[in-house]
């Protein structure tokens, strides 16, 4: 707006300035024939005489600071016969007071002599304490002689300059107002808009991706008049969140369905499988021999069932997690934790190089220390599937701030940049840059993310070739000094 009307301003302003040039320079103009018509003479006396000398004596009617030049051409050579500068000549009496020249410069009488007698009226930079000039140049009737007359246009010009000046300052203080009022009024106009941001703000700032969400934030009523822009855009908002809204209690709905199924086929699903576990390591016990095949039969079928025992038992797990179910609250030595952890992976992975880095005093914090200690076996067991036999795995404990670290670090092949983000969803697996040594379900992962989401605590993971980093931070309380020399006393035998 503020730029619209600055054209405006200098379209108007400059149509104004040249109309006020063009009648200024008209009237100079007119002026200046009327002076160069009596500097010829004017009028004649009785008998055809001239009423005056116009190389000797200025014309009537001439003001001071005019010029008035008589030049002769004689041979090509022009010459000043007479002229000057006009000024007012004070007398005592006003009958004895008149006009007189005073020499003009020569530098002026230079320029002017060089005009064409053609009465074309131009302007003439004459210097010095003269200025600009408007003259014209005609000769007389006898073409004897070429007279120059000229007009200041001193005061022509700061009329121009001061009504300009006035112009642009009442355009600049129209800006001004006209800036200042329409960013109120506008303001004011778009302040449900603000509203309107606000809302959808705060609906950005949901997490809608999972779990049930209370989309209750809408536009206020005031905000949603069809009628305006702002409440036509009000209004489309607030039937946009309905529709998001019922979108996702549907997609709830369809999540503890899923969640429920899941929950209860894991649960009525672990009876059969112990069942088959049952019988088939009955069978292979069983005093009548069991012929060879059979009993490689029977093996499998006992290894299967409890891999998917173990399946069901992790999607039981997932499930209860994703219902809430409340974890035990209980000070857990992570110290002690990770010792055991270790112990267990160096029993089923004897040809890795297990390795501890531990702190000086235990760290504590509080949760259910069995969930606590299969988040470390997953990560443990991730590390030894998917490295070869002899990486070096290193776990480590820390207090920061006012979380307790874990880190599991592994000198392995590492993990793919495209699977990194998708690393703790479920059922996500490598490729074949992370060989797989043993079956995987795709859950271990996605267990330690849920169980470590439960107590409040964060899971990352940082992975170039040749290094593997996983980050678990919990909250963090401190131990009892008195615990202090029990976990030393078990570290050596660990470690060794």
């Amino acid at each position: 707006m503020v730029v619209l009307l600055t054209v405006l301003g200098l379209v108007v302003g400059g149509t104004a300035e040249i109309y006020l040039h063009n009648t200024l320079y008209k009237r100079v103009d007119t002026q200046l024939d009327e002076a160069s018509q009596r500097a010829l003479g004017g009028p004649r006396g009785p008998g055809g005489f001239l009423r005056f000398n116009t190389a000797t004596e200025p014309p009537p009617g001439a003001q001071t600071g005019w010029i008035i030049l008589v030049y002769r051409s004689d041979g090509g050579t022009v010459s000043q016969l007479g002229g000057g500068v006009v000024k007012y000549q004070r007398a005592e009496t006003a009958r004895d007071q008149r006009n007189e020249y005073s020499a003009a410069p020569p530098a002026a009488v230079t320029a002017l002599s060089k005009l064409t007698p053609d009465r074309s009226h131009v302007d003439v930079d004459l210097g010095g304490d003269l200025d600009d000039y408007r003259v014209v140049s005609t000769l007389t009737p006898d073409g004897s002689a070429m007279i120059v007359t000229g007009i200041p246009l001193r005061d022509t010009q700061q009329t121009l300059l001061a009504v300009a000046g006035v112009t642009g300052g009442a355009v600049l203080l129209a800006l001004i107002a006209a800036g200042w009022a329409g960013a109120v009024i506008i303001r004011r106009n778009l302040k449900p808009l603000s509203r309107v941001a606000a809302t959808a703000t705060k609906v950005s700032e949901l997490r809608l991706d999972r779990g049930e969400v209370d989309l209750a934030q809408r536009v206020p009523e005031t905000d949603t008049d069809p009628r305006t822009e702002v409440g036509a855009v009000g209004a489309a908002l607030n039937r946009m969140l309905d529709h998001v809204g019922n979108a996702l209690e549907a997609r709830h709905a369809s999540e503890m369905q899923v969640r429920q199924f899941v929950a209860d086929a894991s649960h009525e699903l672990r009876t059969p499988l112990a069942a088959i576990r049952g019988y088939a390591e009955l069978s292979r016990r069983s005093r009548t021999e069991v012929p060879e095949e059979i009993g490689h039969v029977l093996r499998r079928v006992e290894s299967e069932a409890q891999r998917m025992t173990a399946l069901v038992e992790d999607l039981l797990l997932l499930a209860r997690l994703d219902a809430g179910r409340p974890l035990a609250h209980d000070p857990v030595d992570l110290t002690m934790l990770v010792v055991d952890a270790v112990s267990d992976a160096h029993a089923a992975g004897p040809r890795h190089d297990w390795q501890l880095d531990l702190p000086e005093e235990p760290v504590t914090v509080t949760g259910d220390g069995q969930r606590l200690h299969q988040v470390l076996a997953n990560l443990l067991g991730n590390a030894r599937t998917h490295t070869p036999e002899g990486t070096t795995v290193t776990v480590g404990v820390a207090a920061e701030a006012d979380a307790a670290v874990i880190r599991v670090t592994d000198a392995g092949p590492g993990i793919p940049a495209e699977l990194q983000p998708h690393i703790f969803e479920r059922f996500a697996r490598g490729d074949s840059s992370r060989s797989r040594a043993a079956g995987s379900t795709g859950l271990g992962l996605s267990i330690v993310h849920a169980v470590v989401t439960a107590h409040g605590g964060t899971v990352g993971v940082d992975s170039v070739p040749g290094r593997t980093e996983f980050t678990v931070r919990l909250p963090l309380i401190r131990a009892l000094p008195a615990e202090t020399d029990a976990v030393h006393e078990h570290v050596p035998q660990v470690v060794q």
